[in-house]
């Protein structure tokens, strides 16, 4: 599933990276929480839970069926 959410994150990126921002993956459990850290401009930005929950989280979730949450982490 890692290979999987990995290559959904390359697809996404470019739309982060338009606005100098970007996503890096740090873990997927075995339970389908993915856990990523948003870089650039996303780390700061006061609209990043609205960019993991309705764009990053609702991608991943459509192109990776297993996938429960995504959680942000520091």
């Amino acid at each position: 599933m890692e290979e999987d959410v990995k290559k959904a994150l390359d697809s996404i990126r470019p739309y982060l990276q338009a606005d100098n921002g970007d996503v890096e993956l740090v873990e997927v459990t075995e339970d389908g929480i993915v856990r990523v850290r948003l870089l650039g401009e996303c780390e700061n930005c006061p609209l990043s839970i609205m960019t993991l929950r309705a764009g990053i989280e609702r991608s991943l979730m459509n192109m990776v069926p297993n996938i429960r949450r995504i959680e942000a982490v520091k």
